[in-house]
């Protein structure tokens, strides 16, 4: 038998012991209301972009592969920057750190809405990875802070959750809107008058947290990390544009593979390490990590190029493309609701077997498209599988990865779980990428006879993302096999048990053990 932790266990160790939940709002409605709307803009900010990118497209004069960097820049420095952004939280105080992020954001939003080139775009949305990097960690420890262990928490972070799960989504519907009755500006500017917002009420509403003290920041992991995946996923687009033979590409193959092991080995040296290698010493929390991983990259995929095919293919203006995504939001919400009510007696492993079942087979259903395909009769039934299926993966494969951390690695375990999904989205856009290209320019050089220009365009825009599709389906074959060795079971959740008032290092490892909030798991 062995304990699984609930995902309010994360919360609650990483806030101080000793000071009352409570004591930190003055109106913990309010303020969740504040941290959730910070989540939803950094989350749905990686999918926003993705209605309006045929526009941006042709108001920027960008390639198709190079397009993917818009998604890419984003993705990159914010998985890249997620550990320091959370280190940083637990050094300076997490309430200052997440002010810092939302202003950056705020700022980096601002700029990207007025810029006039594809070069100062793309800079405007790495910035607003980073923002987003030092803005997310902050969320759940704030949480904990705000409300009392119990039912109140459990509601906040049931919130938490459902907010993280749809955002995606929400942001292909709120892109197409605004890219529809404004212009592709303003999925840029929509993020001001919220930032602006936040940064007035948050310091109101949401007190400062305690510091821990005698901590520094590991800046050589941070920034081999984030150079190493950087140059990663650049060689897989610059591959997708020129070929396998490039130089550059072969290059960035090579230096990326260099800094990724010297930050491996610099991690497993370092006194206070940005990614604590011990966190992979579990089995299961070291699956969910690669769950999250290949699921990211199969959802990035997935949204990127259905929202291509049915603007290009289907001529859907960006406000129905944008609804056109409505379902796979609902479908994840409802999943992830079930999941939240029955997890203790169905099982995380269940659940998430079930889940990425689901996630194939609409991976697999999405691979038939061809140019004919239409929206009902080809597209929205693989989309509420995929749906259902993200969201009984996501919650419990949350729950097992951060399930008996200790107190004083807690941030570290979220961060890293957040870090994979923004770099496996990332890195996974950049091979399905590298893949669709390929497949695209071989259909439009061998298309079927009597076919017009923009006959091949579509053609070869759907053998492309047919095929696209089918890889995506190996990265969920990959998260199944991955989740059979998973260990965890089920049981009926014991009485929780309180913190002990004491220095979070020095009560780390006995906290950590009881596992506040827990649920039997076997």
């Amino acid at each position: 038998m062995r304990r699984i932790a609930l995902l309010e266990a994360v919360v609650t160790s990483s806030s101080p012991p000793s000071q009352p939940a409570s004591s930190t709002s003055r109106n913990p409605s309010i303020a969740l209301l504040l941290i959730v709307t910070c989540q939803l803009m950094v989350i749905l900010d990686a999918t926003i972009v993705n209605v309006a990118l045929p526009e941006m497209q042709r108001a920027l004069d960008f390639s198709e592969a190079g397009l993917s960097w818009v998604l890419n820049a984003y993705a990159l420095a914010f998985g890249g920057l997620l550990l320091l952004g959370g280190r940083a939280g637990d050094i300076l105080g997490r309430r200052r750190v997440f002010l810092a992020g939302v202003l950056v954001f705020t700022v980096a939003s601002l700029i990207g809405g007025l810029a006039n080139s594809d070069e100062l775009l793309l800079v405007s949305r790495a910035a607003q990875g980073v923002g987003a990097a030092f803005a997310a960690p902050g969320t759940l420890a704030l949480i904990a802070t705000t409300f009392e262990e119990g039912p109140a928490r459990t509601r906040a972070v049931g919130v938490y959750g459902a907010v993280s799960g749809s955002g995606a989504a929400i942001g292909l519907v709120l892109g197409g809107v605004l890219t529809d009755w404004l212009s592709w500006r303003w999925v840029m500017f929509v993020n001001v008058p919220f930032g602006l917002l936040l940064l007035l009420l948050v310091p109101v509403y949401i007190k400062e947290t305690d510091r821990i003290r005698g901590s520094r920041f590991d800046i050589t992991g941070a920034l081999t990390s984030t150079v190493g995946m950087t140059l990663l996923v650049y060689g897989f687009i610059r591959a997708a544009e020129d070929g396998w033979s490039d130089g550059l590409a072969l290059g960035s193959f090579a230096v990326a593979v260099v800094l990724l092991v010297w930050f491996l080995i610099w991690e497993s040296r370092a006194n206070q390490p940005i990614l604590p290698l011990s966190l992979f010493a579990d089995r299961d929390r070291s699956i969910m990590f690669a769950g999250m991983l290949l699921l990211s990259g199969t959802m990035t995929g997935m949204f990127f190029f259905l929202t291509q095919f049915v603007q290009k293919v289907l001529d859907f203006s960006p406000l129905k493309a944008g609804f056109a995504f409505v379902p796979v939001a609902l479908a994840l919400m409802i999943a992830a609701g079930v999941v939240t009510k029955q997890l203790a007696q169905v099982g995380a492993k269940t659940f998430m077997l079930v889940g990425v079942v689901l996630v194939g087979a609409g991976m697999a259903w999405l691979a038939q498209i061809d140019a004919g395909s239409s929206y009902l009769g080809g597209l929205l039934g693989p989309m509420l599988l995929f749906g259902v299926g993200v969201g009984f993966f996501t919650v419990p494969l949350t729950v097992v990865a951060v399930s008996g951390v200790p107190p004083h690695e807690s941030g570290a375990a979220s961060s890293t779980l957040n870090a994979m999904q923004q770099v496996g989205g990332s890195l996974g856009l950049a091979v399905l990428v590298t893949v669709f290209t390929n497949a695209a320019r071989d259909a439009a050089a061998d298309p079927p006879a009597g076919l017009d220009p923009a006959g091949i365009a579509n053609y070869s825009l759907a053998e492309g993302s047919s095929l696209a599709f089918w890889v995506g389906l190996g990265f969920s074959v990959a998260a199944l096999l991955a989740v059979t060795l998973v260990r965890a079971g089920s049981a009926a959740p014991p009485a929780p048990v309180a913190a002990p008032a004491s220095d979070p290092e020095s009560g780390a490892a006995e906290s950590g053990a009881k596992g506040q909030g827990a649920v039997e798991t076997h």
